[in-house]
């Protein structure tokens, strides 16, 4: 249920009242009032859910029982008031819980998450295997860091068969980005390998297992403002559709080197194609095992008349790309 209104969060309790006056616990110092949201836009995080319950007291109506956190519209709404400090307002944490009798004693009554009197306890996940754990929000948030980035963040995703030339891309295009004053940075296949991934083979759970990783550091990047540049096969298009999946719309490039296996094999720069088909190496991208084509790259880098274009000549286009999509300015 989405609500509207102001909250306060006291040292004795919640309260929200229906006609918009803040209600103070008895002798509960106020920390924050802001408005109640749901959904995922902007700097909010999470969604509200309440059970509600009303109660009289105080001229007003008071609804209890909130889980979630802070819109961010709680800050401006803070400095309007004058009333919390903005470091504990923004992202502060709202469980589950009740607020007994009328909004003057302000106790928490006992919740499905084991509220303790006079105290509301913040709610609890579980996130895969990981439990008792929450999100901890802070108040730089990504539109800030753009700002004094003057750009913005995202995952240029370069994938293709091994010698299709993406890691020289990746390399050509954070130097070109440097030269122009932006900040990016390189995630290589081989180099996660050396340390955070190092204890990963190149089976197919492997794979996936290495990909999300990777994925997850990418968004990481991204959100500080930084424009990640990843150069990994990555052949199975689940894989790469999962790491779309954690940006924005629009925050997640796919480049597609459409490079002929034949050419890559002639290239060969490792010598691991060689390796290959002498089966000293099983499991082998293009050679013993798929490589999934993207179907809707965002750019596909291929042969023009039989000609491919250099590393230079490729950078010029995505620097274009980023150009016209806004990547390059922070506003």
């Amino acid at each position: 249920m989405m609500l509207g209104g102001v909250v306060e969060r006291v040292a004795g309790g919640l309260c929200w009242s229906r006609d918009g006056s803040a209600l103070r616990s008895r002798g509960g110092e106020m920390v924050g009032v802001g408005s109640l949201g749901g959904g995922r836009r902007g700097g909010e995080v999470g969604q509200w859910k309440c059970r509600e319950r009303e109660r009289g007291g105080a001229g007003a109506s008071v609804r209890v029982g909130f889980k979630g956190h802070w819109h961010r519209s709680v800050v401006a709404s803070a400095r309007s008031s004058g009333s919390a400090r903005q470091e504990e307002v923004e992202h502060g944490v709202v469980a589950e819980g009740c607020v007994n009798g009328d909004a003057g004693n302000g106790a928490a009554a006992s919740s499905n998450e084991g509220s303790i009197s006079g105290l509301i306890l913040p709610p609890l996940m579980t996130v895969g295997k990981s439990t008792n754990i929450l999100w901890q929000g802070c108040m730089v948030k990504r539109e800030d860091r753009q700002r004094m980035l003057n750009q913005k963040g995202c995952v240029i995703w370069i994938t293709g068969l091994s010698g299709s030339g993406k890691s020289t891309l990746a390399c050509t295009l954070d130097h070109a980005l440097l030269q122009r004053g932006k900040l990016s940075y390189v995630l290589d296949g081989d180099n996660v390998r050396h340390g955070l991934n190092n204890n990963l083979g190149f089976s197919a759970v492997d794979r996936a297992e290495n990909i999300r990783r990777v994925g997850e550091v990418a968004k990481l990047f991204a959100d500080t403002g930084i424009i990640c540049i990843a150069s990994f096969i990555s052949p199975y298009k689940k894989d790469r559709d999962a790491c779309r999946s954690l940006m924005g719309a629009g925050d997640f490039i796919e480049v597609f080197m459409d490079v002929a296996l034949e050419v890559c094999e002639q290239r060969d720069p490792k010598g691991l194609y060689k390796l290959a088909r002498a089966g000293k190496i099983k499991g082998f991208t293009g050679v013993d095992d798929p490589y999934e084509e993207p179907q809707e790259a965002e750019i596909v880098m291929k042969a023009v008349n039989g000609v491919y274009a250099s590393p230079q000549e490729m950078t010029v286009q995505m620097l274009a790309y980023l150009e016209e999509n806004g990547f390059l300015r922070g506003d």
